[in-house]
């Protein structure tokens, strides 16, 4: 990959310009949704047509495969016990790895109807798991099986795991994707990928706020996509939002001023911070899997939790 670093905030700085991105892998087909996973400084994401979920050895730099088939997965996240939570095109249903391997099934029905086909998720820190549901995964055969919906859109949801209750959160975006809480968890931001649908359709980040009682309010447009498609999204322990674009890597400010960009030679769908000081850039294209120093440090979710049970 050949990159290039844009600061449009000089008080910000964000990047460390001698370095190039490194390719960790170059044999997929469309990366999608990196999880760091810092006990075994380990990356797991999922390459998508080729049904598998791959692992990345931070120590040894070696690269094998998880889990085949993987049931066309997407999204990643790890819970607060460190296991591996995984959003199932192939299935329509979210997953959990237990720690002996086994795979629970956390999610798969809302209502009357099975799941459109869970995209991104991400695990508050009372342990509930949040969940886009667009309808990439039943639109082709490419990313999963193609089925007609059986919901009435595509939401947000919010599930207790301890009760099984499924919640729908946000029932007013086109195609919900990436989501990321802030550090006090008082704001999700989420993505609408609707460009995908055509030029017409929305593509931003949109900021909701939790209320008091546990509903979310929508506080609008954040920033509007000026490169290709918004995907998946990170935020640093600033609340800096770290978006994949298609010229690369785009951060912005929560009020939703651009701060730089890292300028790639191909799209970046997702991405993640790892690294035993979350100051590495992992970042997914459709093809390879990168990652990049940077002078910024992921949220540590952990420690948010701490703070905020």
């Amino acid at each position: 990959m050949t990159a290039s670093y844009e600061t449009t905030d000089p008080a910000a700085p964000l990047f460390l310009h001698h370095e190039v991105p490194e390719a960790i892998f170059a044999d997929g087909r469309w990366n999608e949704g990196p999880c760091y996973f810092p006990a075994w400084r380990t990356l797991i994401w999922s390459d998508i047509p080729n049904d598998r979920l791959m692992r990345f050895d931070e120590i040894t730099g070696h690269v094998s495969v998880f889990r085949a088939p993987s049931n066309n997965s997407n999204g990643n996240t790890a819970d607060r016990q460190g296991r591996l939570v995984t959003c199932e095109h192939g299935t329509r249903r979210v997953t959990r790895t237990e720690h002996d391997g086994r795979v629970t099934v956390l999610a798969e029905r809302y209502g009357d109807g099975r799941l459109n086909s869970p995209n991104d998720v991400v695990v508050k820190s009372d342990g509930t798991i949040w969940f886009s549901d667009p309808n990439y995964g039943i639109n082709t055969d490419y990313f999963g099986n193609r089925a007609p919906s059986e919901q009435d859109g595509a939401h947000v949801y919010r599930l207790d795991p301890a009760t099984g209750q499924l919640d729908a959160m946000i029932t007013t975006m086109t195609q919900p994707n990436g989501l990321a809480f802030t550090a006090d968890e008082k704001s999700l931001f989420v993505v609408d990928s609707a460009r995908t649908m055509g030029p017409d359709h929305p593509c931003h980040i949109r900021r909701f706020d939790l209320a008091a009682d546990g509903t979310l309010v929508d506080q609008g447009v954040v920033v509007e996509a000026s490169a290709g498609l918004f995907d998946g999204i990170r935020l640093d322990d600033r609340d800096r939002i770290w978006a994949g674009a298609g010229d690369g890597v785009h951060c912005y400010a929560r009020d939703g001023r651009l701060l730089g960009k890292i300028r790639t030679d191909t799209p970046v769908i997702n991405l993640c911070f790892g690294g035993p000081k979350r100051n590495i850039l992992y970042m997914c294209s459709p093809k390879q899997v990168f990652r990049v120093p940077v002078r910024a440090r992921g949220l540590d979710t952990f420690a948010a939790s701490a703070v905020s049970a």
